[in-house]
């Protein structure tokens, strides 16, 4: 992570202290994990409160990460949300500034040498293997919560999913994607997740808006079970047609 005297991450090879180093752990935790409170991350990172909140203060000085509000879903408990801390575009520059730069080169490459559908394909196999590691935890919830069993895979995964109940149906929420840079300029990494989470779901879901386009969040709409309306009688249809 970058230090008040720095524009970017410190060289290779370059002298750290013992304060830069946690500072960037504190950092990277928040990265991985997705918002995360102050105590939170104390107990993951085995530090104190104090500590945590020292670098803390640093890294919002620096404009690397900002404080947020929890998203509560369901009833709220009372007293004020915690506050959890996020990563600015500044702060995951930091961390992915040289991957991205890499990871978008060879995608530009492979546009140029196979044309777009080369890039479709591309990205459909990258999502492949997510598919394959997501089916077994997904087939094996109930029906009823294997938009939850997608969202903890997401969630190990670096992706901070949650769910949401919506309007005829849930929405799952990522609130930090990890390629969001690169699926700025190449939205068909977006489109192939998106077609994963339909056949890990069996259900036709919307994608609404995403980071890659500048929103807060991934959102995708997840349609629930269609109301069953109850069968006309032959008495009653009789009476309608009259």
């Amino acid at each position: 992570m970058k230090t008040p005297a720095t524009n970017g991450p410190a060289p290779a090879g370059a002298a750290v202290t013992r304060d830069e180093s946690t500072r960037d752990r504190v950092a990277r935790s928040i990265l991985t994990n997705g918002p995360s409170s102050a105590a939170v991350l104390a107990e993951r990172l085995e530090l104190t409160p104090a500590a945590v909140r020292r670098h803390l203060d640093h890294l919002l000085d620096e404009g690397l990460v900002e404080a947020r509000e929890e998203r509560v879903y369901g009833p709220r408990g009372r007293g004020r949300p915690a506050k959890v801390f996020v990563l600015t575009d500044t702060g995951r520059h930091a961390f992915h500034q040289a991957y991205d730069d890499l990871a978008a080169t060879a995608m530009r490459f492979i546009a140029e040498a196979g044309g777009e559908e080369a890039v479709a394909e591309f990205a459909r196999r990258r999502v492949a293997e997510v598919e394959q590691r997501y089916r077994e935890l997904v087939d094996a919830a109930p029906e009823s919560n294997k938009a939850d069993a997608l969202a903890q895979a997401l969630t190990a995964d670096g992706y901070a999913a949650s769910t949401a109940q919506a309007a005829h149906g849930a929405q799952l929420c990522q609130h930090h994607c990890p390629v969001a840079h690169v699926a700025e300029q190449f939205p068909q990494l977006c489109e192939a997740e998106t077609e994963v989470f339909a056949r890990l779901l069996g259900k036709h879901v919307q994608r609404l808006a995403t980071i890659a386009h500048g929103d807060g969040v991934c959102t995708t709409h997840i349609p629930g079970p269609q109301p069953v309306t109850a069968p006309v009688s032959d008495g009653e249809s009789a009476r309608t047609a009259r």
